[in-house]
């Protein structure tokens, strides 16, 4: 996700845009088109910059995103603009480009994210569902892997998800999908976190629809900074229609600590 700042006459025109360009290789697919988490956190990242380039400012506490287009791997322009810079909050608009086109459309709200304080009240059923690591049952996404074919993140980090959830559906209860994921090399960051508020398998899984399920609109809050360890993601949903459904993501550290909540609306695959 490495984001090299672009010289200014070549803003697109846009003399409140900071732009820069980027490189989305086939690790970052699902099927042929890039992930839709990795576009989030690569905003959310643009904006970060855009506010502080050193990298150490504040966080991106709040992510809305618009997907408007599927982009290829390949090259990819970041045009962010900041709205406000203040001392508590700040807000950033980040377009993802590809060619003339443009395929995500963020609002990134960036500030200090809790981590230390112990919430006032907290209803995560994570922790009493999904132990802090894999059982050693659930398999790693992989070569002979049913999901390896399709999800292609694996390349770059451990995906470990409960087959068992993705199929079965306790009457009148909503299906729920459940996945530990680790980067392979490093702890996982604020960025990491982000793109694993999309990365379950589709919900309607469940109700036999497996293929293309594009996302139109994914809301993203940032609740703490990851410890190091696997990360616990437990996907469910309300409602399922005949041509749009909702999914909601609960990201929960090693520590048990609730550290991204998202939800989107999205199109149901055709059957």
């Amino acid at each position: 996700m490495t984001l090299h700042p672009a010289a200014p006459e070549e803003s697109d025109g846009d003399a409140d845009a900071v732009a820069f360009d980027g490189e989305l290789n086939l690790h970052w697919t699902i099927g042929p088109k890039i992930h839709g988490g990795v576009m989030l956190a690569l905003c959310a990242k643009a904006a970060g910059l855009a506010v502080d380039p050193t990298g150490a400012g504040p966080a991106p506490v709040a992510v809305s995103a618009s997907f408007l287009s599927a982009p290829d791997p390949g090259p990819v322009r970041v045009l962010a603009r900041i709205r406000k810079r203040g001392r508590t909050v700040s807000l950033v608009d980040v377009e993802l480009v590809q060619g003339k086109r443009v395929a995500v459309r963020t609002s990134v709200t960036l500030a200090a994210p809790e981590h230390d304080a112990a919430p006032l009240l907290s209803t995560n059923p994570v922790p009493a569902e999904m132990a802090p690591e894999p059982p050693a049952e659930i398999e790693s996404i992989g070569p002979g892997h049913p999901l390896a074919e399709i999800n292609h993140l694996a390349a770059g980090c451990d995906i470990r998800p409960d087959m068992a959830g993705l199929w079965s559906v306790p009457a009148g209860q909503s299906p729920v999908t459940r996945l530990w994921v680790r980067p392979r090399t490093e702890a996982p960051d604020v960025l990491f976190a982000l793109m694993c508020g999309d990365i379950s398998m589709p919900v309607t899984f469940a109700v036999g629809r497996t293929g293309w399920a594009p996302t139109i609109q994914l809301t993203a809050y940032l609740r703490g900074l990851p410890a190091d360890g696997w990360l616990r993601i437990m996907c469910t949903t309300t409602q399922i229609g005949q041509d749009w459904f909702d999914e909601d993501h609960l990201v929960v550290d090693s520590t048990g600590r609730i550290v991204v909540q998202t939800r989107q609306l999205a199109m149901v695959p055709a059957p």
